[in-house]
């Protein structure tokens, strides 16, 4: 076995950050349950589609408003639990934000808990989820490697890039991020500040969630547009600095010769 094989993947505090959002969860919901009034609960459930959504909005709105602390633990912690166990569904939850919310509110309680829940994935992926992402995306993790390799020197930007735009999934990114060795520093601020832009469209269609057809009605021309404009921006830094390289090594050569 070689030297590193038998070292713990985690740091001390990266185990203490793990062991943290762990216990919230159920500290969170333990909490929510007992300080709730004695009432029919039947209609708390993930939503599938947006009319399940609007019922549980219609029923939450009452709660949020007399219940704030409890709801906004509970939208939490669900949200935390379903980033870190890759569970389908979240941008119902963010819809979620912005109908009980608003804007500005459901923003940041969407891009902490969105945060939040990919920093979980992150430290649980270290641990356990090399043999998970090969098996799912083989091909996507070796292109991931290979431009994590080549763009080390402005990494946040490339981060920042595939945060703001739909180029890999945010659900990849999570996974794959430690096993290509992506620094948790770099991940989080490109986590953190990436997902605004996306965070702002859905929290604000939820709005408005009565006039939404379909979840294909969030993302038209211009939203798409806007997040790739938003994305090539953040990664020009990193095209002017290969080009920089490319004209030092030319001009080298030049002197050379």
């Amino acid at each position: 076995m070689g030297k590193g094989s038998s070292k713990f993947p985690l740091s001390g505090w990266e185990v203490a950050v793990g062991l943290a959002v762990v216990v919230s969860f159920g500290i969170g919901l333990l909490g929510v349950y007992f300080s709730m009034p004695p009432s029919d609960y039947s209609f708390l459930k993930l939503p599938r589609t947006l009319e399940e959504l609007q019922t549980l909005r219609d029923h939450l709105e009452g709660y949020a408003s007399d219940y704030t602390v409890q709801v906004l633990v509970g939208y939490c912690t669900v949200y935390i639990f379903m980033q870190t166990f890759m569970i389908p569904g979240t941008i119902f939850m963010s819809l979620l934000a912005g109908a009980l919310f608003g804007v500005f509110q459901g923003v940041a309680l969407v891009v902490f808990a969105a945060t939040a829940g990919a920093s979980s994935c992150y430290f649980l992926s270290k641990l356990i989820g090399r043999p998970l992402a090969i098996s799912l995306w083989p091909d996507k993790l070796v292109y991931f490697q290979a431009q994590v390799s080549k763009r080390r020197e402005k990494l946040l930007n490339y981060m920042l890039f595939l945060r703001v735009t739909p180029t890999l999934p945010n659900t990849f990114i999570n996974v794959a991020s430690p096993i290509v060795d992506v620094p948790y520093h770099i991940f989080f601020l490109a986590t953190f500040i990436g997902l605004i832009p996306a965070a702002y469209v859905t929290v604000k269609a939820g709005i408005a969630l009565g006039e939404l057809r379909s979840i294909g009605d969030l993302y038209d021309f211009q939203s798409i547009a806007t997040l790739f404009f938003i994305g090539i921006v953040s990664v020009t830094p990193t095209l002017f600095s290969k080009n920089q390289m490319a004209e030092c090594e030319a001009n080298s050569k030049l002197m050379a010769n």
